[in-house]
């Protein structure tokens, strides 16, 4: 009951908080540029990532012996690989957002012109599904044993212990998938704040540092919670017994990081912030 609590409260911050961050993102035309443009899209993300699950573990939390069937066990676990992996692709998106703003001010607004940001937009949803959907739809495996997932709710670590088919095709799937959906774009992140750090040391004014350095510091703590809970939770050697730390990472990366998100990007940055205050006052 006491988890159900937690998790119920975290969904509607959840919710509410990126509903608002999209909100006022759509209605303030000063907002209206390539790096809100992606934070909406993360808002969007981390909504429908919170929602594939959430409902169904608080549900899972106030019976005794829950119980799901195949089809919407696959259907849950598909939606959290597809909305996960497009959040891991934006982030690197966003990176590179980052870099030309800070590295190449003068020609950012050509750069990352509307239709290079709705096709990058348009590409990480697409790369997702190529590269996370894909391969384990094409990949055939069997269930067998008691059919116990060990876990708050369908999650692709708990269900590949339940294969007992193809074992080491699936194990070399996930990580390769893990590899390229993960590690890829995570490389990609550390060396665009490489760059954007040189491109910081040459600005002469300590304002000016500041301000380069602000405007890339929200993504950076995103980045940061984001990856290092997927690092550890996929990267690692996989066990056919589920553990304890298993469900806590389930959490953390289902509940605790949508949550997270939004009020990273709300709390450091002025402009959302006035935004919000904004339509705050034009609906009263």
């Amino acid at each position: 009951m006491a988890l159900a609590v937690f998790i119920t409260i975290m969904y509607l911050v959840t919710m509410v908080a990126n509903g608002l961050i999209t909100l006022v993102v759509i209605s303030e035309p000063r907002l209206h540029n390539p790096m809100y443009f992606f934070l909406c899209n993360l808002s969007i993300i981390d909504i429908c990532l919170c929602t594939t699950s959430v409902p169904q573990a608080i549900a899972n939390c106030l019976v005794d012996r829950p119980v799901m069937s195949f089809a919407r066990c696959y259907t849950q676990m598909y939606a959290g690989i597809y909305f996960g992996s497009t959040e891991c692709f934006l982030l690197a998106v966003m990176a590179y957002d980052r870099y030309v703003a800070i590295s190449n001010p003068l020609h950012y607004t050509i750069v990352m012109n509307w239709r290079v940001c709705i096709l990058l937009a348009l590409g990480t949803w697409l790369l997702a599904f190529l590269l996370a959907i894909v391969p384990w739809l094409a990949n055939q495996f069997h269930i067998c044993g008691h059919n116990e997932i060990n876990q708050i709710s369908c999650e692709l670590t708990a269900f590949m212990k339940l294969i007992c088919s193809n074992m080491a095709r699936s194990q070399l799937t996930m990580f390769l998938n893990s590899t390229a959906i993960v590690l890829f774009p995570f490389c990609f992140i550390l060396f665009s704040y490489l760059r954007i750090i040189v491109a910081i040391l040459r600005i002469h004014s300590a304002g000016g540092r500041w301000k380069a350095f602000s405007t890339g510091g929200s993504h950076l703590a995103v980045v940061a919670v984001f990856f290092g809970n997927c690092i550890v939770t996929y990267i690692k050697p996989q066990s056919k017994v589920s553990q304890d730390s298993d469900k806590i990472l389930s959490v953390v990366n289902g509940v605790v990081i949508p949550t997270v998100n939004p009020l990273i990007y709300t709390l450091r940055n002025q402009d959302v912030k006035s935004g919000l205050k904004h339509l705050i006052m034009k609906k009263l």
